[in-house]
């Protein structure tokens, strides 16, 4: 039973690790999607700058937030589950990209259960 708990455990910490990470660095490239896109235009006028420089300093959070998962895993799974909630929630009380907003509900519900496995007592290793 253990070894299958940290098989799950490894998965997900290697997802919420990298991903994070490359959704990250892709604020500075585009290649994946127009991240400004997500941004509400009453949000964007908000800003005190163009929303691709917002998004970039989305993407330095969300580097350092992977990064974190892979060397803290329970802290990190923690920040990654409440950014994706606060995403999910910018997102609904937008009214757009409503579908994005369940994707990220779900995925932070999956950090959660990382951060939840890290804490059992079955994970001798610190996380």
């Amino acid at each position: 039973m253990n070894s299958n708990v940290q098989l799950v455990k490894t998965l997900l910490k290697f997802t919420f690790g990298l991903v994070p990470i490359v959704a990250g660095l892709d604020k500075f490239t585009n290649i994946l999607t127009d991240w400004s896109q997500y941004i509400s235009e009453g949000f964007a006028s908000m800003l005190p700058f163009e929303p691709t420089t917002f998004m970039m300093i989305v993407g330095v959070i969300e580097i350092i937030a992977g990064v974190l998962v892979l060397t803290k895993t329970k802290l990190g799974a923690y920040v990654v589950s409440g950014w994706l909630v606060a995403i999910a929630l910018t997102l609904i009380f937008s009214w757009t990209y409503v579908d994005v907003a369940v994707r990220d509900i779900v995925m932070a519900i999956g950090a959660f259960s990382l951060a939840k496995l890290s804490e059992n007592n079955f994970n001798k290793a610190k996380n």
